[in-house]
């Protein structure tokens, strides 16, 4: 099977899958994937899987409650106009 081929309905199987395992793996990487769910998609799906895990990852982390949205649904960080800045290096 190759991606073009793919239906909606394909399509929406995959992205329940791999939502279902980052549920059940909350910290599990791509390749955690690929072993425990990799064998129920044709072996060339493999970066399907990982890209749609990714977009569930990104997904989740902009509903994340450590960074709200503001009431004007502007993705920003808490309320702040800039991204938290990383600590200087050593």
């Amino acid at each position: 099977m190759r991606y073009c081929d793919d239906t909606p309905g394909d399509l929406a199987w995959v992205r329940a899958a791999v939502a279902a395992w980052r549920d059940r793996n909350p910290v599990g990487t791509g390749e955690d994937l690929l072993a425990a769910i990799g064998h129920q998609f044709h072996q060339d799906y493999a970066i399907v899987l990982r890209a749609v895990l990714f977009a569930v990852d990104r997904h989740r982390a902009r509903r994340s409650p450590a960074y709200p949205l503001r009431g004007d649904g502007r993705d920003r960080w808490a309320g702040r106009d800039e991204p938290p800045r990383a600590a200087a290096p050593p």
